[in-house]
């Protein structure tokens, strides 16, 4: 669901322009106002795609702890800890 919500916002130029032109067609849009109704549009999606993304990394970060899966920082802290309670300076991933 969140995925294609991602999708309906991939709106490209061209398709914003594609738009504008049947809008104008059909009287809805006046030429003079094209370039701003592109404009506007595509601010419009890349603000909704912006906190759309931000959403899903805070859903996948919920779900992530939900499940107790721990966060690459917090193996990285593991392996320093473990590293001076050995006396090695660094502990590879093997």
């Amino acid at each position: 669901m969140i995925l294609a919500g991602l999708g309906a916002l991939s709106l490209s130029r061209e398709k914003a322009e594609e738009i504008s032109r049947d809008l104008i067609k059909r009287g809805e849009l006046a030429e003079t106002d094209e370039a701003k109704f592109v404009r506007d549009l595509m601010d419009l999606v890349e603000k909704n795609k912006a906190g759309l993304e931000e959403k899903v990394e805070k859903a996948v970060e919920k779900a992530m702890a939900k499940l107790d899966i721990p966060s690459r920082k917090e193996i990285n802290a593991l392996k320093e800890e473990i590293g001076k309670l050995t006396g090695k300076d660094k502990v590879s991933g093997e």
